[in-house]
Protein backbone atom coordinates (compact mmCIF):
# COMPACT_ATOMS: atom_id res chain seq x y z
CA UNK A 1 0.00 0.00 0.00
CA UNK A 2 3.14 2.19 0.88
CA UNK A 3 4.43 1.39 -2.58
CA UNK A 4 1.56 2.42 -4.24
CA UNK A 5 1.36 5.68 -2.69
CA UNK A 6 4.57 6.65 -3.10
CA UNK A 7 4.31 5.51 -6.55
CA UNK A 8 0.83 8.04 -6.90
CA UNK A 9 3.06 10.80 -5.79
CA UNK A 10 5.97 10.40 -7.86
CA UNK A 11 3.85 10.52 -11.09
CA UNK A 12 1.26 13.47 -9.87
CA UNK A 13 4.24 15.38 -8.16
CA UNK A 14 5.32 16.48 -11.66
CA UNK A 15 1.60 18.09 -12.98
CA UNK A 16 0.99 19.37 -9.55
CA UNK A 17 4.09 21.40 -9.34
CA UNK A 18 3.17 22.65 -13.74
CA UNK A 19 0.01 23.46 -12.13
CA UNK A 20 1.29 25.97 -9.92
CA UNK A 21 0.16 29.28 -11.24
CA UNK A 22 3.41 31.27 -9.85
CA UNK A 23 6.50 28.98 -11.06
CA UNK A 24 8.09 29.61 -14.26
CA UNK A 25 6.77 26.28 -15.69
CA UNK A 26 3.24 26.91 -15.38
CA UNK A 27 3.44 30.47 -17.09
CA UNK A 28 5.74 29.28 -20.01
CA UNK A 29 3.61 26.59 -20.68
CA UNK A 30 0.28 28.68 -20.43
CA UNK A 31 2.17 31.63 -22.38
CA UNK A 32 3.15 29.53 -25.30
CA UNK A 33 0.02 27.43 -25.38
CA UNK A 34 -2.05 30.64 -25.82
CA UNK A 35 -0.14 31.60 -28.90
CA UNK A 36 -0.73 28.47 -30.18
CA UNK A 37 -3.96 28.34 -29.89
CA UNK A 38 -4.82 32.04 -31.35
CA UNK A 39 -2.07 31.20 -34.37
CA UNK A 40 -3.88 27.79 -34.88
CA UNK A 41 -7.44 28.85 -33.82
CA UNK A 42 -7.03 31.85 -36.53
CA UNK A 43 -6.01 29.36 -39.13
CA UNK A 44 -8.93 27.78 -38.63
CA UNK A 45 -11.27 30.44 -38.48
CA UNK A 46 -9.66 31.68 -41.62
CA UNK A 47 -9.67 28.48 -43.53
CA UNK A 48 -13.57 27.83 -42.33
CA UNK A 49 -14.38 31.23 -43.61
CA UNK A 50 -12.94 31.14 -46.84
CA UNK A 51 -13.95 27.16 -47.74
CA UNK A 52 -17.15 28.78 -46.93
CA UNK A 53 -16.64 32.08 -49.65
CA UNK A 54 -15.34 29.47 -51.88
CA UNK A 55 -18.63 27.74 -51.86
CA UNK A 56 -20.84 30.58 -51.98
CA UNK A 57 -19.00 31.50 -54.93
CA UNK A 58 -19.40 28.79 -56.67
CA UNK A 59 -22.84 28.99 -56.67
CA UNK A 60 -23.40 32.25 -56.92
CA UNK A 61 -21.92 32.56 -60.53
CA UNK A 62 -24.32 29.64 -61.72
CA UNK A 63 -27.44 32.14 -60.24
CA UNK A 64 -25.91 34.90 -61.78
CA UNK A 65 -25.04 33.62 -65.02
CA UNK A 66 -29.62 32.61 -65.02
CA UNK A 67 -30.04 35.72 -64.17
CA UNK A 68 -28.14 37.54 -67.03
CA UNK A 69 -28.84 34.95 -69.74
CA UNK A 70 -32.88 34.25 -69.02
CA UNK A 71 -33.81 37.86 -70.98
CA UNK A 72 -32.14 36.76 -73.91
CA UNK A 73 -33.75 33.34 -73.56
CA UNK A 74 -37.18 35.03 -73.42
CA UNK A 75 -36.40 37.72 -76.28
CA UNK A 76 -34.89 34.53 -78.75
CA UNK A 77 -38.75 32.88 -77.66
CA UNK A 78 -40.69 35.63 -77.73
CA UNK A 79 -39.88 35.68 -81.78
CA UNK A 80 -42.11 32.31 -82.08
CA UNK A 81 -44.49 32.79 -79.51
CA UNK A 82 -46.19 35.07 -77.01
CA UNK A 83 -44.39 36.35 -73.86
CA UNK A 84 -45.60 35.05 -71.08
CA UNK A 85 -45.34 31.56 -72.93
CA UNK A 86 -41.84 32.37 -74.01
CA UNK A 87 -41.60 33.20 -70.34
CA UNK A 88 -42.57 29.96 -68.81
CA UNK A 89 -40.35 28.14 -71.77
CA UNK A 90 -37.26 29.78 -70.28
CA UNK A 91 -37.60 29.40 -67.07
CA UNK A 92 -38.41 25.71 -67.55
CA UNK A 93 -35.03 25.64 -69.61
CA UNK A 94 -32.51 27.07 -67.18
CA UNK A 95 -34.48 25.08 -64.37
CA UNK A 96 -31.96 22.47 -63.01
CA UNK A 97 -32.12 19.98 -59.86
CA UNK A 98 -31.50 22.07 -56.83
CA UNK A 99 -31.73 25.82 -58.49
CA UNK A 100 -35.26 27.77 -58.28
CA UNK A 101 -36.20 30.31 -60.45
CA UNK A 102 -39.09 32.58 -59.83
CA UNK A 103 -40.29 35.56 -61.34
CA UNK A 104 -42.14 38.25 -59.06
CA UNK A 105 -44.18 40.11 -61.23
CA UNK A 106 -46.97 42.58 -60.11
CA UNK A 107 -49.55 39.59 -61.50
CA UNK A 108 -48.47 37.13 -59.36
CA UNK A 109 -45.43 34.44 -59.05
CA UNK A 110 -44.36 32.61 -61.95
CA UNK A 111 -42.50 29.54 -61.42
CA UNK A 112 -41.36 26.06 -62.89
CA UNK A 113 -44.62 24.06 -64.18
CA UNK A 114 -42.82 21.14 -62.32
CA UNK A 115 -43.06 23.32 -59.15
CA UNK A 116 -45.12 21.61 -55.81
CA UNK A 117 -46.75 22.96 -53.03
CA UNK A 118 -43.55 23.11 -51.20
CA UNK A 119 -41.57 24.39 -53.96
CA UNK A 120 -43.96 27.62 -54.09
CA UNK A 121 -43.68 28.15 -50.43
CA UNK A 122 -40.43 28.18 -50.46
CA UNK A 123 -40.54 30.79 -53.49
CA UNK A 124 -43.01 32.64 -51.27
CA UNK A 125 -40.48 32.55 -48.30
CA UNK A 126 -37.40 33.75 -50.76
CA UNK A 127 -38.86 36.81 -52.41
CA UNK A 128 -39.72 37.97 -49.11
CA UNK A 129 -36.07 37.66 -48.05
CA UNK A 130 -34.85 38.73 -51.31
CA UNK A 131 -36.21 41.99 -50.92
CA UNK A 132 -33.49 42.31 -48.43
CA UNK A 133 -30.83 41.88 -50.94
CA UNK A 134 -29.16 44.49 -53.73
CA UNK A 135 -29.19 43.73 -57.36
CA UNK A 136 -26.60 40.40 -58.16
CA UNK A 137 -26.22 40.10 -54.06
CA UNK A 138 -26.27 36.12 -53.01
CA UNK A 139 -26.41 35.37 -49.35
CA UNK A 140 -27.14 31.63 -47.73
CA UNK A 141 -30.87 31.72 -46.92
CA UNK A 142 -32.09 28.93 -44.64
CA UNK A 143 -35.88 27.97 -45.49
CA UNK A 144 -37.36 25.18 -43.91
CA UNK A 145 -34.50 22.52 -43.37
CA UNK A 146 -32.68 23.71 -46.57
CA UNK A 147 -29.89 25.82 -47.19
CA UNK A 148 -29.86 28.36 -50.50
CA UNK A 149 -27.73 30.67 -52.13
CA UNK A 150 -29.91 33.35 -53.35
CA UNK A 151 -29.55 35.84 -55.61
CA UNK A 152 -31.83 38.48 -56.90
CA UNK A 153 -32.16 40.72 -60.49
CA UNK A 154 -34.92 42.59 -62.72
CA UNK A 155 -36.00 40.34 -66.01
CA UNK A 156 -35.66 43.45 -68.75
CA UNK A 157 -36.91 42.85 -72.30
CA UNK A 158 -36.78 45.24 -75.01
CA UNK A 159 -36.38 47.87 -72.44
CA UNK A 160 -39.52 47.18 -70.60
CA UNK A 161 -39.56 45.49 -66.88
CA UNK A 162 -41.53 42.09 -66.62
CA UNK A 163 -40.52 41.60 -62.86
CA UNK A 164 -37.62 40.61 -60.29
CA UNK A 165 -36.10 37.38 -60.76
CA UNK A 166 -35.27 35.05 -57.97
CA UNK A 167 -32.81 32.29 -58.62
CA UNK A 168 -31.49 30.06 -55.63
CA UNK A 169 -29.05 26.97 -55.51
CA UNK A 170 -29.92 24.60 -53.12
CA UNK A 171 -26.66 23.64 -51.07
CA UNK A 172 -27.75 21.52 -48.34
CA UNK A 173 -25.74 18.48 -49.08
CA UNK A 174 -23.06 20.82 -49.19
CA UNK A 175 -23.68 22.98 -46.57
CA UNK A 176 -23.96 19.91 -43.97
CA UNK A 177 -20.50 18.70 -45.42
CA UNK A 178 -18.74 21.86 -44.78
CA UNK A 179 -20.07 21.49 -41.01
CA UNK A 180 -18.89 18.04 -40.69
CA UNK A 181 -15.58 19.25 -42.20
CA UNK A 182 -15.74 22.39 -39.64
CA UNK A 183 -16.44 20.07 -36.37
CA UNK A 184 -13.77 17.46 -37.49
CA UNK A 185 -11.43 20.19 -37.90
CA UNK A 186 -12.04 21.80 -34.23
CA UNK A 187 -11.79 18.45 -32.97
CA UNK A 188 -8.76 17.43 -34.41
CA UNK A 189 -7.63 21.48 -33.49
CA UNK A 190 -8.48 20.54 -29.75
CA UNK A 191 -6.42 17.34 -29.93
CA UNK A 192 -3.31 18.52 -31.41
CA UNK A 193 -3.99 21.91 -28.80
CA UNK A 194 -3.87 19.48 -26.31
CA UNK A 195 -0.80 17.36 -26.75
CA UNK A 196 0.90 20.89 -27.95
CA UNK A 197 0.18 21.61 -24.14
CA UNK A 198 1.09 18.28 -22.65
CA UNK A 199 4.62 18.26 -25.09
CA UNK A 200 4.95 21.89 -24.26
CA UNK A 201 4.16 21.25 -20.23
CA UNK A 202 7.22 18.38 -20.74
CA UNK A 203 9.65 20.62 -23.06
CA UNK A 204 9.65 23.24 -20.72
CA UNK A 205 9.95 20.75 -17.64
CA UNK A 206 13.05 19.71 -18.91
CA UNK A 207 14.71 22.61 -20.33
CA UNK A 208 14.35 24.27 -16.22
CA UNK A 209 15.29 21.13 -15.09
CA UNK A 210 19.49 22.62 -14.71
CA UNK A 211 17.94 25.77 -12.78
CA UNK A 212 15.94 23.26 -10.45
CA UNK A 213 19.73 21.82 -10.10
CA UNK A 214 21.14 24.92 -9.28
CA UNK A 215 18.11 25.82 -6.76
CA UNK A 216 18.37 22.20 -5.05
CA UNK A 217 22.30 22.93 -4.84
CA UNK A 218 22.00 26.62 -3.32
CA UNK A 219 19.71 24.61 -0.25
CA UNK A 220 22.19 22.27 -0.05
CA UNK A 221 24.83 24.89 0.94
CA UNK A 222 26.45 24.99 4.31
CA UNK A 223 29.79 25.95 5.66
CA UNK A 224 30.93 22.63 6.26
CA UNK A 225 30.77 21.85 2.23
CA UNK A 226 30.27 25.13 0.80
CA UNK A 227 33.94 24.41 -0.97
CA UNK A 228 33.31 21.60 -2.19
CA UNK A 229 30.20 22.32 -4.03
CA UNK A 230 30.04 22.74 -8.03
CA UNK A 231 27.58 22.82 -10.37
CA UNK A 232 27.55 20.56 -13.38
CA UNK A 233 25.13 21.03 -16.28
CA UNK A 234 24.27 18.68 -19.16
CA UNK A 235 22.95 19.92 -21.70
CA UNK A 236 21.88 23.44 -20.29
CA UNK A 237 21.20 26.98 -22.19
CA UNK A 238 24.01 29.48 -22.67
CA UNK A 239 22.15 31.47 -20.45
CA UNK A 240 21.98 28.65 -17.30
CA UNK A 241 25.39 27.80 -18.03
CA UNK A 242 26.20 31.56 -17.02
CA UNK A 243 24.19 31.82 -13.98
CA UNK A 244 25.74 28.32 -13.15
CA UNK A 245 29.35 30.25 -13.10
CA UNK A 246 28.25 33.07 -11.22
CA UNK A 247 26.97 30.75 -8.74
CA UNK A 248 30.04 28.33 -8.58
CA UNK A 249 32.46 32.06 -8.51
CA UNK A 250 30.04 33.27 -5.62
CA UNK A 251 30.39 30.02 -3.69
CA UNK A 252 34.04 29.80 -3.99
CA UNK A 253 34.15 33.33 -2.74
CA UNK A 254 31.89 32.42 0.02
CA UNK A 255 34.06 29.56 0.96
CA UNK A 256 36.96 31.78 1.03
CA UNK A 257 35.36 34.35 3.20
CA UNK A 258 34.21 31.73 5.68
CA UNK A 259 37.41 30.32 6.23
CA UNK A 260 39.02 33.54 6.73
CA UNK A 261 36.23 34.17 9.05
CA UNK A 262 37.08 31.09 11.45
CA UNK A 263 40.95 31.50 10.88
CA UNK A 264 40.21 35.37 11.87
CA UNK A 265 38.14 33.25 15.29
CA UNK A 266 40.48 31.17 15.74
CA UNK A 267 43.70 33.38 15.95
CA UNK A 268 41.63 36.17 18.16
CA UNK A 269 40.27 33.66 20.20
CA UNK A 270 44.29 31.96 20.97
CA UNK A 271 45.15 35.41 21.54
CA UNK A 272 42.55 36.95 23.73
CA UNK A 273 42.19 33.94 26.27
CA UNK A 274 45.50 34.12 28.02
CA UNK A 275 45.40 37.89 29.03
CA UNK A 276 41.82 37.50 30.38
CA UNK A 277 42.90 34.20 32.00
CA UNK A 278 45.87 36.46 33.96
CA UNK A 279 43.10 39.21 34.35
CA UNK A 280 40.54 36.75 35.55
CA UNK A 281 42.92 35.69 38.34
CA UNK A 282 43.84 38.92 39.45
CA UNK A 283 40.74 39.85 39.90
CA UNK A 284 39.65 36.51 42.11
CA UNK A 285 42.98 37.05 44.14
CA UNK A 286 42.10 40.72 44.40
CA UNK A 287 38.26 39.37 45.88
CA UNK A 288 39.95 36.97 48.03
CA UNK A 289 41.73 40.16 50.15
CA UNK A 290 38.13 42.09 50.35
CA UNK A 291 38.74 42.82 53.66
CA UNK A 292 40.85 46.19 52.78
CA UNK A 293 38.29 46.87 49.72
CA UNK A 294 34.83 49.09 50.43
CA UNK A 295 31.85 47.85 49.16
CA UNK A 296 31.52 49.53 45.90
CA UNK A 297 34.77 48.08 45.01
CA UNK A 298 33.95 44.85 46.04
CA UNK A 299 30.70 44.93 43.61
CA UNK A 300 32.56 46.75 40.79
CA UNK A 301 35.49 43.60 41.20
CA UNK A 302 32.57 40.84 41.38
CA UNK A 303 30.88 42.24 38.10
CA UNK A 304 34.59 42.72 36.74
CA UNK A 305 35.14 39.21 37.57
CA UNK A 306 31.94 37.53 35.97
CA UNK A 307 32.17 39.07 32.72
CA UNK A 308 35.65 38.15 32.36
CA UNK A 309 34.77 34.65 33.20
CA UNK A 310 31.69 34.74 30.90
CA UNK A 311 34.40 35.90 28.19
CA UNK A 312 36.81 33.45 28.93
CA UNK A 313 33.82 30.95 28.63
CA UNK A 314 32.53 32.26 24.99
CA UNK A 315 36.50 32.05 24.01
CA UNK A 316 36.36 28.68 24.98
CA UNK A 317 33.45 28.15 23.52
CA UNK A 318 34.91 29.83 19.68
CA UNK A 319 37.97 27.55 20.10
CA UNK A 320 35.99 24.40 20.45
CA UNK A 321 34.12 25.27 17.28
CA UNK A 322 37.05 26.30 15.40
CA UNK A 323 38.91 22.79 16.29
CA UNK A 324 35.83 20.92 15.16
CA UNK A 325 35.82 23.47 11.44
CA UNK A 326 39.67 22.73 11.41
CA UNK A 327 39.30 19.08 12.38
CA UNK A 328 41.47 18.86 14.85
CA UNK A 329 38.22 17.78 17.90
CA UNK A 330 39.16 14.81 18.70
CA UNK A 331 36.70 12.56 20.25
CA UNK A 332 37.47 9.48 22.97
CA UNK A 333 34.27 7.27 22.41
CA UNK A 334 33.51 4.67 24.85
CA UNK A 335 30.67 3.09 26.82
CA UNK A 336 29.04 6.14 29.32
CA UNK A 337 26.04 5.14 31.50
CA UNK A 338 23.38 7.41 31.21
CA UNK A 339 21.96 6.76 34.88
CA UNK A 340 25.29 7.57 36.12
CA UNK A 341 25.98 10.90 34.56
CA UNK A 342 22.52 12.14 34.49
CA UNK A 343 22.95 11.59 38.46
CA UNK A 344 26.12 13.32 38.30
CA UNK A 345 24.31 16.35 36.51
CA UNK A 346 21.63 16.48 38.86
CA UNK A 347 23.29 16.75 42.00
CA UNK A 348 25.64 19.69 40.19
CA UNK A 349 22.30 21.67 39.50
CA UNK A 350 20.55 21.08 42.91
CA UNK A 351 23.94 22.02 44.59
CA UNK A 352 24.11 25.25 42.92
CA UNK A 353 20.83 26.55 43.64
CA UNK A 354 17.17 25.58 44.23
CA UNK A 355 16.13 24.50 41.17
CA UNK A 356 13.90 21.44 40.32
CA UNK A 357 15.24 18.61 37.69
CA UNK A 358 13.67 15.33 37.47
CA UNK A 359 14.88 12.26 35.57
CA UNK A 360 12.80 9.77 34.25
CA UNK A 361 15.18 7.11 32.95
CA UNK A 362 14.74 3.44 32.76
CA UNK A 363 17.97 1.59 34.76
CA UNK A 364 21.17 0.10 32.78
CA UNK A 365 21.03 2.51 29.80
CA UNK A 366 24.15 2.59 27.92
CA UNK A 367 25.57 4.86 24.94
CA UNK A 368 28.14 5.25 22.49
CA UNK A 369 29.80 8.26 23.33
CA UNK A 370 32.50 10.79 24.48
CA UNK A 371 31.99 11.26 28.46
CA UNK A 372 32.92 15.12 28.68
CA UNK A 373 31.60 15.96 25.38
CA UNK A 374 28.17 14.07 26.23
CA UNK A 375 28.41 15.98 29.77
CA UNK A 376 29.26 19.25 28.30
CA UNK A 377 25.97 19.21 26.01
CA UNK A 378 23.97 17.99 28.59
CA UNK A 379 25.01 20.70 30.80
CA UNK A 380 24.48 23.39 27.91
CA UNK A 381 20.79 22.55 27.44
CA UNK A 382 19.92 21.87 31.05
CA UNK A 383 21.30 25.20 31.11
CA UNK A 384 19.33 26.42 28.44
CA UNK A 385 16.16 25.07 30.01
CA UNK A 386 16.71 26.57 33.50
CA UNK A 387 17.65 30.18 32.16
CA UNK A 388 14.43 30.24 29.86
CA UNK A 389 12.00 29.09 32.44
CA UNK A 390 10.84 30.34 35.65
CA UNK A 391 11.75 28.99 38.62
CA UNK A 392 8.94 27.51 40.06
CA UNK A 393 8.83 25.24 36.85
CA UNK A 394 11.06 22.29 36.62
CA UNK A 395 13.49 21.06 34.11
CA UNK A 396 12.71 17.12 32.99
CA UNK A 397 15.04 14.84 31.23
CA UNK A 398 13.38 11.70 29.79
CA UNK A 399 15.48 8.93 28.26
CA UNK A 400 13.75 6.13 26.08
CA UNK A 401 15.21 3.27 23.96
CA UNK A 402 14.30 2.14 21.04
CA UNK A 403 15.87 0.46 17.71
CA UNK A 404 19.42 0.30 18.57
CA UNK A 405 18.66 4.54 19.70
CA UNK A 406 18.87 6.09 22.90
CA UNK A 407 16.85 9.77 23.33
CA UNK A 408 17.87 11.50 25.78
CA UNK A 409 15.15 14.61 25.87
CA UNK A 410 15.43 17.67 27.98
CA UNK A 411 12.25 19.19 28.48
CA UNK A 412 10.99 22.77 29.87
CA UNK A 413 8.00 24.79 30.51
CA UNK A 414 9.08 28.05 29.17
CA UNK A 415 8.51 30.41 26.76
CA UNK A 416 9.09 28.17 23.89
CA UNK A 417 10.54 28.87 20.80
CA UNK A 418 8.41 30.31 17.71
CA UNK A 419 8.09 28.20 14.28
CA UNK A 420 10.11 30.25 12.20
CA UNK A 421 13.17 30.53 14.71
CA UNK A 422 13.46 26.99 14.98
CA UNK A 423 15.50 26.04 11.86
CA UNK A 424 17.76 28.23 12.82
CA UNK A 425 18.04 28.06 16.69
CA UNK A 426 21.20 26.06 16.23
CA UNK A 427 23.30 28.44 14.09
CA UNK A 428 26.40 30.24 15.12
CA UNK A 429 25.39 33.63 17.00
CA UNK A 430 21.51 33.13 16.57
CA UNK A 431 19.42 34.49 19.10
CA UNK A 432 15.59 34.38 19.14
CA UNK A 433 15.14 37.20 21.52
CA UNK A 434 18.46 39.29 21.60
CA UNK A 435 17.23 41.68 24.27
CA UNK A 436 17.77 38.33 26.40
CA UNK A 437 21.36 38.29 25.88
CA UNK A 438 22.46 40.21 28.32
CA UNK A 439 19.87 38.30 31.27
CA UNK A 440 20.79 34.90 30.17
CA UNK A 441 24.53 35.50 29.25
CA UNK A 442 24.88 33.86 26.42
CA UNK A 443 26.03 34.85 22.68
CA UNK A 444 24.07 32.14 20.44
CA UNK A 445 27.28 29.76 20.64
CA UNK A 446 25.71 27.24 23.12
CA UNK A 447 23.64 24.92 20.83
CA UNK A 448 25.80 25.60 17.67
CA UNK A 449 28.60 23.57 19.92
CA UNK A 450 25.59 20.95 21.09
CA UNK A 451 25.15 20.44 17.45
CA UNK A 452 28.76 19.98 16.82
CA UNK A 453 29.26 17.81 19.33
CA UNK A 454 26.24 15.39 19.02
CA UNK A 455 27.25 15.16 15.28
CA UNK A 456 30.69 14.41 16.04
CA UNK A 457 29.66 11.68 18.25
CA UNK A 458 27.83 10.27 15.57
CA UNK A 459 24.10 11.50 16.89
CA UNK A 460 21.29 13.80 16.46
CA UNK A 461 19.92 16.76 18.06
CA UNK A 462 16.27 18.05 17.42
CA UNK A 463 14.39 20.60 18.77
CA UNK A 464 10.32 20.48 19.62
CA UNK A 465 8.93 23.39 21.17
CA UNK A 466 5.35 25.83 20.87
CA UNK A 467 5.35 29.12 22.02
CA UNK A 468 4.30 29.78 25.47
CA UNK A 469 4.35 25.83 26.59
CA UNK A 470 7.97 25.20 26.45
CA UNK A 471 10.71 22.94 24.52
CA UNK A 472 12.41 19.60 24.37
CA UNK A 473 15.45 19.38 22.68
CA UNK A 474 16.28 15.65 22.06
CA UNK A 475 19.93 14.13 21.60
CA UNK A 476 19.45 10.80 19.84
CA UNK A 477 22.95 9.03 20.15
CA UNK A 478 23.77 4.78 19.16
CA UNK A 479 22.89 2.44 21.86
CA UNK A 480 26.40 0.86 23.49
CA UNK A 481 26.76 -2.33 21.37
CA UNK A 482 27.96 -4.64 24.75
CA UNK A 483 23.90 -4.14 25.37
CA UNK A 484 22.46 -4.61 21.76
Amino acid sequence: MKSVRQLVTTTLQPIWSALNPKSLQFRLTIGVTLVSLCGVGSIAIWTAWKTQRLLIDSHKQLTIEVISRLPQDVELYAEMMPLELAIQRSIDNRSLPGLMIVLDRPSGMMTPTTADDLFLQRAQALVQRGDQLTRLDSAIQRVGDRALVLCRGPLRVDGNSLGTLYVAQDITEEQAMFIAIIRSLSLVSLLVMIVMAVALAVYVRRSLLPLKQVGQLTRNVCPDTIGTLKLHLHAAPTEVNELAETCDDMLQRLATTWDQQRQFVNDVSHELRTPLTIVSGYLQSTLRRSATLTEPQREALEIAASEANRTIHLLEELLELARADSGNFHYHLETISVNELLAELCSMVQGAGDRTLKIEAPLDIWVEGDRQRLKQVLMNLIDNALNYSASHQPVIIRVEQHQGQVAIAVQDFGCGIPLQHQSRIFDRFYRVDEARARSTGGCGLGLSLVKTLVDGMGGRVSLASKPHEGSTFTVTLPLASSTL
